[in-house]
């Protein structure tokens, strides 16, 4: 299987060594490490280097932190597409709906445009280098964020960890976009449901390592092998044998990300 979402550059080198060293026996083929800024996407592109048959770079900005001047958003997008051959997909970008609804909970002001723009100015750049799009962008921000994909003419758009109102769903099902699901799905009933609307050739499985997460991984540290559980949890919902489900996500993730 395929981890469709990690930050792998954000795990200590110890960590990260033995991830991969260890991904044959772990029934992993690869992962897609995305990236925050300029300085991750350096760490990312050597981890891409060290590793090329498992590690697949992604170069972008989160969204969930200040947004970046008008010299560091060109060098950003100048280096990206300097560096577009060895780029699998642009990622992680989106809109940051977990800082601006921090803000708003404490009376602060909070200005999205100026996140918009950073965000246009990447979906043109995936436009213009036709790469695949790795998107940070959950309840009404899906919304937005699918009229700019529109705007710029993307069909492939990748939603991670996503969440959000079922006619988002519809919506983002019915434009072929994808979404993909982190270990929450065995304990999140949210999330099952909707694993539940999702068309199963639109899906893959991620772990957003190292992001922590609860239930049965609680105190684990975020492994890529998480998303073998990822499988078992969609094929239970789906009534899949454990095999089909790993070979769906496998192929979904393949197909997607041209792999």
């Amino acid at each position: 299987m395929f981890d469709a979402h990690i930050h792998l550059e954000q795990y200590s080198g110890e960590d990260a060594a033995s991830m991969l060293a260890g991904a044959e026996g772990d029934a992993i083929k690869g992962l897609v490490a995305v990236s925050m800024n300029l300085e991750s996407c350096l760490r990312t592109k050597e981890l891409a280097a060290k590793y090329p048959a498992l590690v697949k770079p992604a170069y972008g900005f989160h969204p969930e932190q200040p947004v970046p001047s008008e010299e560091e958003l060109d060098r950003l997008l100048a280096w990206i597409r300097l560096h577009a051959d060895e780029m699998t997909a642009v990622g992680e970008i989106g809109l940051p709906y977990y800082l601006r609804s921090e803000k708003e909970q404490t009376g602060d002001a909070f200005d999205l445009q100026p996140y918009i723009e950073v965000l246009e100015r990447f979906l043109a750049l995936a436009a213009e280098l036709d790469k695949p799009v790795v998107l940070h962008a959950v309840y009404e921000d899906a919304d937005l964020v699918c009229d700019l994909l529109e705007k710029y003419g993307i069909k492939q758009a990748h939603f991670h960890w996503f969440k959000g109102a079922e006619k988002t769903v519809r919506r983002m099902a019915d434009s072929g976009y994808f979404i993909s699901f982190t270990p929450d799905i065995l304990y999140e009933q949210e999330i099952r449901q909707l694993a539940l609307l999702y068309p199963p050739d639109q899906i893959m499985a991620e772990t957003d390592g190292p992001w922590p997460f609860e239930g049965p991984f609680e105190g684990q540290q975020t492994h890529p092998r998480m998303i073998h559980d990822v499988a078992s949890a969609l094929a239970e919902l789906y009534g899949w044998t454990y095999e089909a489900a790993g070979l769906k996500l496998l192929e979904n993730t393949r197909c997607f990300y041209r792999i």
